[in-house]
């Protein structure tokens, strides 16, 4: 298969785009969080196409993407006041929240759980995606399954270039981590993925805890993972030796390296998630042995950096 790379702004993008969702192809699409996979939602061939793309395992379900509360009424059932608040305070923006599902969404969606991950896309290509085509999008991340988030068109191509027919190409991710996953149940939120909105944010809501969900998806122990090992460290100081590997800084390195990351010069979480995924197709790209990452404070989107790389680095 030829896999064709657009300009999202150039003029007939998005109806092409369109054009293939209603043959029940899928397409990437730029998201404000990472590239994401899309197909409809509604169409058991579409999703299947889905998994078949990105190799993943039908037990892993996929966040089905809205593009207003009405469409959201088609595939969810939406009774708790919390999920509510949250919906009307995040939305459009990166977060997705575990719902009951209604029966139009099949359960390949939903790897046979009666709950559904439903998202509200800031993005204004996929929503003008989304509201042209008119239908619920089904979309996890545009990158072969476990491997690293694509937030350029490039990291898309590069990964399923040949199994897809079309990627639009926006730029840059503006987040470039996948989205906040939260379920609310009895007053209580609970984050199941950490992600652009903080939990310390959250909080401001009422009650919150972390936990697992097997109905969410993002919940495996390995994903994210470059092809090459990788090592979380303390610092650089704590490589016995820096020839022949690759270095991912937080806020700087060494030159003994044979390739350095630096996340963020300044410190700035949101700069450094911003550039985590890019960073680490770079150094993956790079001849490199083993790629070294430094931990980094976990408190705002700091966790959901770790949350990341403490994933890549269980593939070893």
């Amino acid at each position: 298969m030829q896999t064709t790379v657009l300009d999202a702004s150039d003029a007939g993008a998005i109806a092409q785009a369109v054009t293939l969702l209603r043959a029940g192809e899928v397409v990437a699409l730029p998201t404000e969080t990472v590239y994401g996979l899309a197909g409809d939602a509604l169409n058991p061939m579409a999703v299947a196409r889905i998994f078949e793309a990105k190799n993943r395992p039908h037990f892993d379900p996929l966040i089905v993407h809205v593009a207003d509360f009405a469409m959201l009424e088609t595939v969810a059932v939406v009774h708790d006041p919390l999920v509510a608040r949250l919906a009307e305070k995040y939305w459009p923006g990166p977060l997705t929240i575990l719902l009951p599902k209604r029966a139009i969404i099949s359960d390949l969606v939903t790897a046979g759980s009666p709950f559904v991950a439903v998202r509200m896309p800031a993005d204004p290509v996929f929503r003008a995606v989304l509201q042209s085509y008119g239908s619920p999008l089904a979309a996890p991340s545009a990158n072969p399954f476990g491997q690293i988030s694509p937030t350029e068109a490039r990291h898309v191509f590069d990964g399923l270039g040949g199994r897809i027919p079309l990627i639009l190409d926006s730029g840059n991710c503006q987040h470039g981590l996948e989205s906040t996953i939260v379920y609310s149940e009895n007053g209580t939120l609970y984050i199941l993925r950490d992600g652009p909105i903080p939990m310390e944010e959250l909080a401001a809501l009422g009650p919150i805890q972390h936990q697992r969900h097997a109905a969410a998806p993002g919940q495996l122990a390995s994903h994210y993972a470059p092809q090459k090992p990788l090592i979380l460290v303390a610092s650089a100081a704590d490589v016995p030796s820096a020839a022949g590997h690759g270095f991912l800084g937080f806020q700087s390195g060494s030159i003994e390296f044979s390739a350095v990351e630096i996340l963020s010069p300044t410190g700035d979480l949101v700069e450094a998630a911003a550039h985590l995924f890019a960073a680490l197709h770079r150094l993956d790209a790079a001849p490199v042995r083993t790629i070294y990452a430094e931990k980094i404070p976990e408190h705002g989107l700091g966790r959901a950096i770790m949350d990341r790389l403490t994933r890549a680095a269980a593939k070893r």
